[in-house]
């Protein structure tokens, strides 16, 4: 079977309600500058991938003839990113108003996690190696 490209995600798009209240969260939270935008869209390089946040009204036209859920509906997804100190990363979360959904707490596996959301619902966790 002939793979699909080199098979690495490299854009992950999420639908939001309010894409300025969205973009602003991300610019603050993660410290970093949109590499593309327009009046639907804004995209945030996170390495190795990105992320596109896209209003939701341009949704439909992109999975129809799925549905697109609301942010009601529920997370059915958690975006992971490691970092050496969680309780120094919640600090500083805490600093600039986000709330926490949960954590920090020492996992069973042996990793130290805290998860919070940004303003579309979407669920972030910040993890340690603790092993």
């Amino acid at each position: 079977m002939k793979t699909l490209g080199s098979m690495n995600v490299d854009v992950i798009t999420l639908f939001v309600e309010d894409l300025q209240r969205v973009r602003a969260f991300y610019q603050e939270v993660f410290r970093f500058s949109a590499t593309y935008e327009d009046e639907v869209s804004a995209v945030f390089d996170f390495g190795n991938m990105s992320i596109n946040l896209l209003n939701i009204s341009e949704a439909y036209g992109l999975i129809h003839p799925g549905t697109v859920a609301s942010r009601e509906s529920g997370s059915r997804f958690q975006f992971t990113i490691r970092v050496e100190d969680v309780d120094a990363v919640c600090n500083e979360l805490n600093k600039q108003g986000v709330a926490l959904l949960n954590g920090p707490v020492d996992r069973p596996w042996g990793v130290r996690t805290a998860a919070f959301t940004d303003p579309a619902g979407h669920v972030w966790e910040i993890a340690q190696q603790l092993i």
